[in-house]
């Protein structure tokens, strides 16, 4: 039934059924990712939880659309191991509130848009490089300590974690075949921990990993140096999560816009992000973004207001105050499993199929930002790197598209009709195209489809210049656009161009 009651700034009718169901799937699919990322990347188990619970109440409140479901996400974990190996869980927490302040700073500025810069080719490489990280982590799971060093597991234990893993994949693949009106991942846990209960089965638990005591999340500030060597250190870090938080949930807006065909405000959306970035570097929480996953389940429940994503955060809440005994007791195995099944979604599969349909380059920058994300285990330097390669493959290919049209007219006149930008990249082709001993009198160089780029493309147009003079000869330019016209004039104390009016 619909109600004529309008949730904040949304415009339609909430059908309040239809949130609240919503809202309680998504919490009951979001907290077996949130808890095993969590785990992943060496937070307490009770981190996810606390981020899914901030992320998504903060989100939907302040976000930049109905709908949109945000919580600890892997993606923006996945950053952090590098910086939780070396420096440790305080460095983390104040590089998730760096990240926040970033991001509030994109939205107020309005340079959302800014974002889709970061090339295809380094998307791939980072989702595909993120797949592989998230399989290879869950590999750890089948180790155990002995006598002070890590060794695999082997014999009946073995058997036992490998077969309730296998057991938790089976239930995620087939469960959707049967009913989609279940979260299979949070089936398959509730079966594998039902299944280890009721037959006393001797395997390891989230409590063998770090305890989970339940509470509303703590107010703490990160105890660190505050000093700015310390933020040399957390700063890419920071740089790097924000613009993965900052990228997918501008592509999660960007399908939800498609999905419901009403638009949202990115700007909004990049300001709320970085609201609930700070508070989780605040109180506990491991961060987080928008995520697909969540929000294309919260959307085919029927939700499309902002109260399903606020129900599924007090739900989490609920669960976190008082079903720590039960979480204590999840079997790793199962989570294991939930995140073998992570990975295998998240890998771009459609990478493979279209490869050979690629540019080499892109080819290569994507197996470069895979390569240098699963090595290395640090995707601030893998998207850093994938970014400046792809700019400077960019200004290599676009250095190679200048040209010139020459021609003599009636008057003797020689012109120039140069193609193609002007930058860094282009001025040692341009410079070759001119025969400054060959040239009459006077030579006009036409820029109507070309412009000046940058500075470097400034000096060649003085030194150009500089050389026609010395030979005795005049050297115009021609049809500049505005905005070349408004560069030249800007550094005319030091260069020297006559620039022929029309």
């Amino acid at each position: 039934m619909f109600s004529r009651n309008r949730f904040f700034d949304f415009s339609q009718k909430v059908n309040y059924k239809n949130e609240i169901l919503a809202g309680l799937t998504v919490a009951m699919t979001m907290m077996p990712e949130s808890l095993s990322f969590a785990i992943l990347a060496g937070f307490p188990p009770l981190s996810g939880l606390y981020a899914a619970f901030i992320m998504g109440l903060i989100t939907s409140i302040l976000g930049g659309r109905p709908g949109l479901i945000s919580g600890g996400a892997g993606a923006t974990a996945i950053v952090l191991i590098a910086l939780m190996k070396s420096n440790g869980i305080e460095y983390v927490f104040a590089a998730i509130a760096l990240a926040g302040i970033i991001q509030i700073g994109v939205g107020l500025f309005k340079l959302g848009k800014f974002i889709s810069l970061v090339p295809q080719p380094v998307m791939y490489g980072f989702v595909n490089g993120l797949a592989v990280i998230i399989f290879m982590a869950q590999l750890q799971q089948f180790k155990t300590v002995v006598n002070g060093e890590s060794a695999w597991l082997s014999g009946t234990p073995l058997f036992i974690m490998g077969g309730l893993v296998l057991l938790t994949i089976a239930i995620v693949v087939l469960l959707p075949k049967i009913t989609k009106a279940v979260p299979p991942s949070l089936i398959a846990i509730i079966v594998v921990f039902l299944l280890v209960l009721g037959f006393n089965i001797d395997t390891k638990m989230v409590r063998d990993i770090a305890s989970v005591s339940g509470g509303f999340p703590p107010f703490h500030i990160p105890a660190i140096p505050f000093e700015f060597k310390t933020l040399q250190v957390i700063f890419p870090y920071a740089l790097i999560m924000a613009g993965v938080g900052l990228t997918e949930g501008l592509l999660t807006l960007n399908l939800v816009d498609e999905i419901t065909t009403t638009k949202g405000n990115g700007n909004r959306e990049c300001i709320a992000q970085g609201t609930a970035n700070i508070a989780n570097g605040f109180f506990f929480g491991m961060g987080g973004c928008p995520m697909i996953a969540q929000t294309l389940v919260n959307l085919s429940a029927g939700a499309r207001a902002r109260l399903s994503g606020i129900i599924a955060s007090l739900t989490i809440l609920i669960i976190i105050l008082f079903g720590a005994p039960i979480i204590d007791r999840v079997p790793m195995a199962a989570l294991t499993g939930v995140m073998i099944m992570v990975a295998i979604g998240t890998f771009e599969w459609v990478s493979f199929r279209i490869i050979n349909k690629m540019p080499r380059q892109d080819i290569f920058i994507g197996i470069l930002v895979a390569g240098i994300t699963i090595w290395l285990h640090n995707l601030a330097l893998a998207v850093l790197i994938g970014v400046i390669i792809s700019a400077l493959v960019f200004a290599w290919e676009s250095a190679k598209r200048i040209r010139a049209k020459k021609y003599i007219d009636e008057l003797g006149v020689k012109h120039y009709e140069i193609f193609g930008p002007l930058f860094f990249g282009s001025v040692a082709a341009f410079n070759e195209k001119f025969d400054v001993t060959g040239d009459p009198q006077e030579v006009i160089i036409d820029f109507n489809e070309s412009r000046v780029a940058d500075m470097s493309g400034i000096e060649a147009l003085n030194k150009l210049t500089e050389r026609y003079k010395l030979a005795g000869k005049k050297l115009h330019l021609q049809h500049l656009s505005e905005d070349c016209r408004t560069l030249l004039k800007n550094a005319e104390t030091v260069i020297e161009v006559n620039i022929k009016q029309f």
